[in-house]
Formats: structure tokens, C-alpha cells, sequence
């Protein structure tokens, strides 16, 4: 993969761009496409950014949802465009099979495909890119790839509400150690820019339904277990947990934390059956590295704090064999 600062040439002219992210788009993901396709539009170029999937609900406000489309309901439509445009952009993700239904479609595409990434180790298929895992967020990045093009100055309110969102959401609101001193510069420069961050907040965080906020209650008192004895806490989801409470996509953002707000538990992870796989997510306190552990164990991977995975094995049959690995890894 070329230095990203390679591919500028490619965008001195008008071009037809395709961006995309990964399934089950997070406030990172939909941040930063969001963010680089309004920068991309003020270039002069033609510019469509496609989701793999449904958005959550706390993230419909964002500038530029309307422009975007949903592989899932249009699919023809999606590869039509994929088809037919100059560029392909890809942010917030490391490997095709991340976007799930666009995998086939995206490794046949014969366009310069471009990355810009913070996850560990990219697969060897874009032909430009940055991939920074020490960054805080793609946003973080697709900020320093607008400053690469000596472009500050065209970052808008729109622009920066988008890449203020995914900086805000993945450091956990500027809490985690990622959160550099970079970060708040940045911060402070979209301030500066006229940033109303209070509104990004209320936007994202205070727009629960009430039927989600029972939810909570219900997965905090039925669904969640504590393990002094490992540093740990777990969170198991069925499907019939799911249709009980109509959970929505995003409904289950951000569970995945609240055991690490348990004094001494310094590992949280949950487990969620969908109707095709078993999924996983993982958090950390401290010195231990769940994307290892997620590699190990769960045909997975993410940052050293933060990472995801999957299991072959049912619902049942996942959660027995994580608690008997609980006894394994001892996190400190």
C-alpha cells in the first residue's frame, strides 16, 4: 500500500468516488465518510457514500444522511454506482469481509482503492492509505488527511460536526488513552471553527426511547454477570432478549462498557446471538489487550482496549466456553 499522499494527484480533476465502512456502522464509521464526503463534494467531485447497512438511530441527524445509500435495500443500485465510479474510498475498517455483502464486490473492483484506517494490520488490498492504530478514530485521521492537502481552511460546520461525532464516540468522550493531546487540538480547532459540540452530545446520547432505556435496566439486572475473581464482567444477549424488547439497530451501543464501571473489573465483554452468527465485543482497562485475545480465541481483532469478534459455535455452547477461558487469562 502507497502512501496516501500518492493518490492526491488522483484528485486534482473531477472523479465519481465511492465511500463506504464497515456493517453495523458506529458513530467513527458514519463520522468519518460522512466527514471526508463533504470535503470531497467541496472539491468539485461526484461523490456517493454507501453504508453496508442500517444506521442506528442516534446517528440519523448527521449532515449528509440523505445522500447516503443502504446496500441492503439497494443493492443494484449500490453496484451500479461501485461499477461505474473512478475511486473507491474505504474508511473504518481493515479487511473487505468487514462490509459483509459488498466483500465479493469490492475485491472484484478494479478502481485505485484508497484506506484510511486506525485498526491493526490492514489486508494487503488497497493501493493507497493510512493506517494508523495509535490514532483515536478515523475521524481523527480523515481531519490529518484534509490538513495533508493543505485543505483546513474549507472544513466546515458540517465537516467538522461529522468528525467531531466519530472522535467523540470512539474515545468514549474523551476518557480512553487514546484520547492524545492531537485530539483536543483538533477540538479545539473545530471549536474554533464554530463547533457547537453541546448539540453533538444531546444528539447522540439523549435520544434514547423509552423502550431502550428498559432495556438497559432489564440486560444490567438479568443479562449481566460479574466475576471478581478474574476482573471481569459478561453480557449475553439472545435473540429472544432482542424480540423482547424490539431492540433496534444501535439499541445495543455502548453496553459492552458498563461492567468496566464496576470497581476491579478491568475486562467486559459481550455476547450477542444474531440471526446468523454469534457475535462479540470486548473492553479493557489497563495494560490488557482484548485484540489479542480476540485473535486467539474468537476469530477476531480491533485495538489493544477495544475489539470485536465472532464464534462458529451456538449461542449456548459460545458463552461455556468463554467462561472456561475466564480461568486462562486473568486480567489485571
Amino acid at each position: 500500500m502507497r502512501p496516501i499522499q500518492d493518490a492526491f494527484p488522483l484528485l486534482q480533476t473531477p472523479k465519481k468516488i465511492f465511500i463506504t465502512t464497515h456493517h453495523k456502522p458506529d458513530g467513527d464509521a458514519i463520522g468519518s465518510m460522512l466527514g471526508l464526503y463533504h470535503y470531497l463534494v467541496k472539491k468539485g467531485h461526484d461523490v456517493t457514500p454507501i453504508t453496508p447497512g442500517e444506521l442506528p438511530d442516534f446517528l440519523m441527524w448527521m449532515p449528509g444522511v440523505d445522500k447516503m445509500l443502504n446496500y441492503e435495500s439497494e443493492p443494484k443500485a449500490c453496484t451500479t454506482i461501485l461499477k461505474n465510479c473512478d475511486l473507491i474510498f474505504c474508511v473504518d475498517f481493515n479487511d473487505f469481509s468487514r462490509t459483509k455483502y459488498m466483500t465479493q464486490q469490492l475485491a472484484e473492483a478494479t478502481q485505485p482503492k484508497i484506506l484510511i484506517d486506525h485498526h491493526l494490520m490492514p489486508a494487503p488490498v488497497w493501493d493507497y492509505g493510512m493506517s494508523i492504530p495509535e490514532k483515536s478514530s478515523t475521524c481523527e485521521m480523515v481531519y490529518d488527511f484534509i490538513n495533508l492537502n493543505n485543505d483546513n481552511k474549507i472544513i466546515d460546520l458540517d465537516i467538522a460536526a461529522c468528525l467531531y461525532t466519530g472522535v467523540m464516540t470512539d474515545t468514549g468522550s474523551f476518557r480512553f488513552p487514546i484520547t492524545t493531546a492531537t485530539v483536543h487540538e483538533m477540538i479545539a480547532d473545530l471549536k474554533h471553527k464554530g463547533l457547537d459540540h453541546t448539540r453533538i452530545h444531546e444528539e447522540v446520547n439523549d435520544s434514547w426511547t423509552v423502550g431502550r432505556m428498559k432495556f438497559l435496566g432489564y440486560v444490567l439486572i438479568e443479562r449481566m454477570e460479574i466475576f471478581p475473581k478474574y476482573n471481569a464482567g459478561l453480557i449475553t444477549l439472545s435473540k429472544e432478549d432482542m424480540k423482547l424488547f424490539d431492540v433496534r439497530s444501535g439499541d445495543t451501543e455502548g453496553l459492552v462498557n458498563y461492567p468496566l464501571s464496576i470497581a476491579g473489573i478491568r475486562f467486559a465483554t459481550l455476547i450477542t446471538e444474531r440471526s446468523d452468527e454469534v457475535k462479540m465485543s470486548f473492553r479493557s482497562k489497563g495494560d490488557f489487550d482484548v485484540s489479542s485475545f480476540a485473535r486467539q480465541y474468537f476469530n477476531g481483532g480491533g485495538h489493544f482496549n477495544a475489539s470485536g469478534g465472532r464464534a462458529n459455535s451456538s449461542f449456548i455452547e459460545t458463552i461455556a466456553y468463554f467462561k472456561k477461558i475466564l480461568s486462562d487469562i486473568h486480567p489485571r
